[in-house]
């Protein structure tokens, strides 16, 4: 039987990738100047994790890069070195490059080798350099580093070989552990190290259940020493880890390198040196008792608590699982199909006689109630947080920031907030524009701030939240506003018909225009007049639209508006000659029958329509879609007011249908991309209709129109 590696290699990634984030995040979060331990012994955990998974699976790449990496991250939570910016710098650096090499046996993209290599010298650079003197007397701390070696004895529960073998090996990284079989076949190691309980569970929890494990502690006898070339020749024999060391071992403990010093076995004292032996072993055998019983005492208790805290992890993680998400699109598909069905059988049950086929009738009702949960629970599945968007950004923020020469604090609301997949992946790239154009343009150099009163530091916050079927997402700095002046000017400059009375609302959208900048100077950052115009193209394009709101010196608001699933739309269904079109329902203001005195007519400009004192322009869609309608007078039809982009247009339609949700289908993969449409649906009766882009449709009213006559 072949097994099929492919699935083991993609967990892997996944993971790696997921732990590389998390590393990013907390270090992104680190106080230099007062470090939380817990972060630090976090860091050193994923790093670890990815080291120990990355030399399982033969990836020497990353786990030579880990290696170094490590080391140093070990010597900081320690207390041996001092935490300083550049090893943050350095870190971030690492993990750009384990990245780098991720996607290289993933993805099959080129790896820049010069830069591993540069970050790997950076690392080892920093480890080497010596450690600011501890604020304890410097004998008494060399001491107590010397004898800091604990040993714990750990009883596993019946396993394989292959599992004995690997945790062996493993936990060799934090020390020196030597193996036993008890009587009943169960294996037993011997650990000596310098680190506690809680890195032990945490090694054994990837393979056995912790509660499974008996871990006691064991008295050492302290202040005896071993020779470099006596440590270098055990650690050779014992031959743990699962790759070689990238320098000889006797220069890895000569310059600090490696995890953590393995425990030194004691040498058999001689006859001479017996007695004496004896005495002072009955000298401190008191004092050793309680040291033991204390230590066993505490032991038991930190046991017993991450005990606990494993079983809730473990808990957790056996609630979920990983899918392809191929599997949740051909469900969600399906669930789809069954709403297109469900339908079907509920619009041909509809003219049945209630008397006669009465439980037929409730059968259907229960059914539809049934489908409309699945389709909630099945939809549920597509959404995700948006702080897989967010998380993208505090790192962007920071190097833009530095590059910059500006003081950024970044902040987050809303995180929490479910989107649809294929909407939160499509929206990144705009939130990245906007948030470089906030750093760039928006928030000012620090003396400038000061200058105008301000904090020396801006801040940018992205936030994120539900409005009824839609979700707002807000990009806000407190920097120094649009200017109106400037914006007008280059406007003008392009050529674009702009008066000096423009509301400041359709000022502010004039930023989006094609090749639009107000930068003095092309830089790498921005200036190009291409970032803005993508976002606004790219939003649309998702159904969605974007605002924005400032005020000179206070800062600037944009807003997007997207709707929450791509999957399942709320539409109105229309009916122009024999032909069902839907209305996606975000866009519908109102419907009414207009009065033949509100239409007029413009000369070579085609029909405005009044509505409470504004004239908006008349799309006749028949005109549209080359349809033969029922009327062709406005006033014996349905007007439906829409609204896109803060521009409203009445639509002329023969008849409304009534509202429904409707399944999305995709009609450019599926025929061809037509303009005006954005996608179709199955109808209840097995038609197919129509889904209106109405944004576009908007967009190519106004270039036959003279958009200065509505305004």
């Amino acid at each position: 039987m072949t097994i099929d590696m492919s699935q083991f290699f993609q967990v892997f990634f996944d993971e790696t990738e997921e732990l590389l984030a998390e590393m990013e995040k907390l270090l992104l979060a680190v106080d230099v100047s007062a470090p939380d331990e817990e972060d630090l012994n976090a860091i050193f955990r994923a790093a670890h994790s990815i080291k120990g998974g990355a030399a399982t699976f033969g990836i020497t790449d990353l786990t030579e890069v880990t290696h170094v990496l490590e080391t140093l991250l070990d010597r900081i939570r320690k207390g041996e070195m001092a935490l300083m910016a550049e090893h943050v710098d350095a870190f971030l650096s690492a993990k750009d490059v384990l990245k780098m090499q991720l996607d290289g046996h993933r993805l099959h993209t080129p790896v820049d080798l010069e830069a591993v290599a540069d970050v790997r010298i950076l690392l080892e650079s920093l480890s080497q350099d010596d450690a600011p003197p501890p604020q304890a007397a410097p004998v008494a701390a060399a001491a107590g580093a010397a004898s800091s070696d604990r040993r714990f004895r750990i009883e596993l529960p019946q396993t394989s070989a292959r599992d004995v073998d690997a945790l062996a090996a493993e936990l060799g990284l934090l020390g020196e552990i030597q193996r036993d079989v008890l009587p009943d076949q169960r294996a037993v190691f011997t650990l000596s190290t310098q680190e506690g309980v809680d890195d032990i569970i945490a090694i054994c929890s990837f393979i056995l259940d912790p509660q499974d494990l008996k871990i006691t502690e064991e008295a050492v006898i302290k202040g005896v020493h071993q020779s470099i070339d006596d440590r270098s020749r055990n650690e050779e024999e014992q031959g743990y880890g699962f790759f070689e060391p990238l320098h000889s071992t006797i220069a890895e403990n000569a310059q600090g390198y490696g995890f953590f010093a393995p425990f030194v076995p004691l040498p058999l004292p001689d006859a001479a040196s017996k007695d004496a032996a004896e005495q002072d072993e009955d000298k401190g055998n008191a004092l050793a008792v309680e040291e033991v019983h204390a230590a066993a005492a505490t032991t038991d208790k930190k046991t017993a608590a991450k005990r606990d805290t494993d079983k809730m992890n473990v808990s957790a993680e056996s609630s979920s699982i990983r899918v392809g998400i191929e599997k949740v699109d051909q469900l969600i598909n399906l669930v789809g199909e069954l709403v297109i069905t469900q339908a079907m059988i509920e619009q041909r049950t509809g003219a049945l006689d209630p008397m006669q086929h009465e439980r037929l009738l409730n059968s259907v009702s229960q059914l539809t109630r049934n489908t409309r949960d699945l389709q909630e629970a099945v939809m549920s599945i597509r959404m995700m947080p948006m702080d897989y968007v967010f998380s993208r950004f505090p790192r962007m923020v920071r190097d833009l920031a530095s590059k910059l020469g500006k003081k950024v604090e970044f902040v987050t609301h809303g995180a929490a907030t479910e989107l649809d997949k294929g909407l939160i992946e499509r929206i990144v790239d705009p939130l990245t524009h906007l948030v470089r154009n906030s750093i760039d343009h928006g928030i000012e150099m620090p003396e400038t701030r000061l200058a105008a009163g301000k904090s020396a530091s801006g801040q940018l916050s992205l936030s994120a939240g539900h409005q009824g079927g839609n979700i707002i997402i807000e990009v806000s700095d407190d920097g120094g506003g649009l200017n109106r002046e400037r914006i007008l000017a280059k406007a003008k400059q392009q050529g674009l018909p702009v008066s000096d009375d423009l509301p400041d609302e359709e000022v502010w959208q004039l930023i989006f225009a094609p090749g639009f900048s107000t930068a003095e100077a092309v830089t790498d950052v921005s200036g190009r007049g291409v970032g803005m115009d993508v976002v606004k193209r790219n939003i649309t394009a998702m159904g969605g639209s974007v605002d924005i709101r400032s005020s000179k010196g206070y800062g600037t608001t944009i807003l997007i508006s997207l709707p929450l699933t791509l999957a399942i739309l709320d539409g109105m269904s229309i009916k122009v000659g024999d032909e069902i079109y839907i209305l996606p329902l975000g866009y519908v203001v109102e419907s009414l029958q207009p009065e033949l005195t509100d239409i007029k007519d413009i000369s070579g400009q085609g029909q405005v329509i009044k509505v409470r004192g504004d004239y908006l322009p008349l799309i006749p869609l028949y005109k549209i879609f080359s349809i033969e309608p029922r009327f062709t007078d406005p006033s014996e039809g349905i007007v439906v007011i829409l609204e896109s982009e803060g521009k409203k247009a009445a639509l002329f339609v023969d008849d409304l249908v009534g509202q429904q949700q409707v399944v999305v289908k995709n009609l450019e993969s599926n025929y061809r991309k037509v303009a005006g449409i954005s996608g179709a649906t199955i109808l209840g009766d097995g038609g197919v209709a129509l889904i209106i882009d109405v944004a576009a449709l908007l967009r190519s009213s106004r270039q036959l129109n003279d958009e200065s006559i509505y305004s």
